[in-house]
């Protein structure tokens, strides 16, 4: 492989999500007297994401930022949850939860290793804002944040992953993605890039049923990113 740039999926391969919203809506609501299922909120929300998502990538909607979509979806979370006595910047530092995300224990160390050798981006859905927030909150050694909201599109639309080459000035073949999700992979793949999967049997919990194991032929199998780096910048 002539890889030379890194593109990462962040929600679940480089940060955990569950716990880190989990902990923020029980961090806001306990002090408040408030008993839910926390770690259930926060996988009831992150079960909206794609759905919201499809709305844009199917023309139906023009495309809006996550940080938009997860607001929209948190309303109609604490709707349903009869937790409706917030107010608008209360709601608002809720969603920006996703902005305080911890990354995996492995990452910080293995994205430096990788960072020598390589150029680092995002290829997320995440918008540009909470990319920064999320890299300055964790320590995330990126050389450059794209995806989403530089390519107007939602993966697995090729234009998110073409278009992130392309402003690399890289082809796809000299771009690996690197990802917890094997459909993030095969529409990378699909388009000529190079693939990595970081198996994290952890990201939903218990229940956790897709992605436990790689379903493609993938050029990079690992449990970690310092095992990334082991193959790629030993």
């Amino acid at each position: 492989m002539t890889v030379r740039a890194l593109l990462f999926d962040v929600f679940g391969t480089v940060v955990d999500w569950r716990s880190s919203v989990a902990d923020e809506l029980r961090g806001f609501f306990v002090p408040r007297g408030v008993t839910r299922d926390w770690v259930q909120l926060a996988l009831d929300w992150r079960a909206m994401y794609q759905p919201a998502m499809e709305e844009i990538r199917s023309q139906g909607r023009g495309f809006v930022t996550l940080d938009t979509l997860h607001r929209e979806n948190l309303v109609k979370l604490l709707r349903a949850n009869d937790l409706t006595d917030l107010s608008a910047p209360e709601i608002d530092h809720l969603n920006h939860a996703w902005h305080r995300l911890r990354p995996w224990p492995d990452c910080v160390a293995g994205l430096t290793r990788l960072r020598a050798r390589h150029v680092l981006a995002t290829l997320s859905n995440g918008n540009v804002a909470l990319m920064v927030d999320l890299a300055r909150f964790g320590g995330l050694p990126w050389d450059a944040i794209l995806g989403a909201e530089f390519t107007r599109s939602y993966k697995p639309d090729p234009h998110a992953y073409l278009g992130t080459a392309a402003a690399l000035a890289l082809p796809p073949a000299d771009c690996m993605m690197v990802a917890a999700h094997n459909d993030d992979l095969h529409a990378a793949q699909d388009l000529g890039f190079a693939t990595a999967f970081v198996c994290r049997p952890g990201e939903y919990g218990p229940g956790q049923r897709v992605d436990l194991e790689p379903d493609g032929d993938w050029d990079v199998v690992t449990d970690s990113m310092t095992g990334l780096a082991d193959t790629l910048a030993p």
